[in-house]
């Protein structure tokens, strides 16, 4: 969107203590540099004060001292503004009603062609990241944690982890982080920087304590280590599996992207099924998610889950066809 990217650039020459090269412009707005010189002319065709020199030590820049005029953007506004990222996303932080106010007085600072330009793409474009039939997650504290990150405020956090063992701790918040459809918290503790998944908060409660950030702490360097540390350490529970053609596109649809991606070009054996192993991580997972999928999926090992899903299949039979007879305890 043509008048989405001369506001970045627009912004970019602002926040530029001195010139800008048109290779950097080109790298930062994901553009080639021929757009670049193309956008420089509309904004100053547009009144917009910029000029380009071209030459070993060119570069673009704003006249000095003019400054676009985005008057009475709020902290909120300006927290959206800065993470930007999916509409749903910002909802979950509590950030999308500032987002779309800060957007409009962005749109109002630009000059008149370029905001009929915005105007012109808001009534013909529209992005819903929200996915088909899924429930968002419980985040009844998520108020508290949102506050004691921006007051960096201590923390005592009640929460239950993914084999349900409870605990209580205080801690540092750092920020949150929402990454899909899940938010979570990253927390400074005693042993070092931990992430926390928001649904999983069961009591949380600001504390008067504030605490300091470690020096030289990058949320999203840290982010990135942390989930590749999480992706190799994470349990594994591999499954082998013969795959009925009717059964590819539910058990695709249940699955990550790369295990979909590996259903699909996996080939069929003689009797018309594709033969794969997927990792589920935990036998509970890979219960939850085989089980509604017979006969079209078939576990082949291990054996004991594959005993497991007939035992609670015969249980459930029973119970359909006698109301006398009840299914086998879990």
């Amino acid at each position: 969107m043509r008048a989405d990217r001369l506001m970045s650039l627009l912004l970019l020459l602002q926040g530029s203590k001195g010139k800008l090269k048109a290779r950097e412009l080109a790298r930062r707005l994901e553009v080639c540099e021929r757009t670049v010189h193309r956008d420089l002319e509309a904004l100053s065709g547009s009144g917009v004060p910029v000029f380009a020199d071209r030459g070993p030590n060119g570069g673009a820049a704003l006249v000095e001292g003019w400054r676009t005029s985005v008057a009475g953007l709020t902290d909120a506004e300006a927290q959206a503004l800065a993470v930007g990222g999916p509409p749903n996303a910002l909802a979950k932080l509590g950030l999308s009603g500032p987002l779309k106010s800060g957007l409009l007085k962005l749109a109002a600072s630009l000059p008149a062609l370029q905001r009929r330009a915005a105007d012109e793409a808001r009534q013909r474009l529209l992005i819903d990241a929200r996915p088909w039939f899924e429930a968002d997650e419980e985040l009844p504290h998520l108020g508290v944690l949102r506050d004691a990150v921006w007051r960096e405020r201590k923390l005592r956090l009640g929460y239950r982890d993914f084999d349900g063992n409870a605990s209580e701790r205080t801690l540092d918040p750092y920020a949150l982080v929402a990454k899909l459809e899940r938010l979570y918290l990253v927390a400074g503790t005693a042993a070092g920087p931990a992430v926390f998944r928001v649904s999983r908060v069961t009591g949380a409660r600001l504390l008067a304590q504030r605490f300091e950030r470690p020096a030289g702490f990058e949320l999203e360097r840290f982010w990135d280590e942390w989930c590749r540390r999480f992706g190799e350490r994470r349990s594994n529970y591999p499954v082998e599996l013969a795959v009925a053609r009717e059964g590819e596109q539910a058990l695709a649809a249940a699955r990550p992207a790369s295990d979909a991606a590996l259903i699909q070009g996996s080939r069929r054996g003689r009797d018309g099924r594709k033969r794969l192993t997927l990792d589920f991580e935990k036998r509970r997972i890979a219960i939850a998610q085989l089980l509604e999928l017979a006969p079209a999926v078939e576990v082949l090992a291990p054996v004991e889950l594959r005993e497991r899903l007939a035992e609670i299949a015969r249980g459930l039979s029973c119970y359909a066809v006698s109301s006398g007879c009840r299914p086998s305890r879990p």
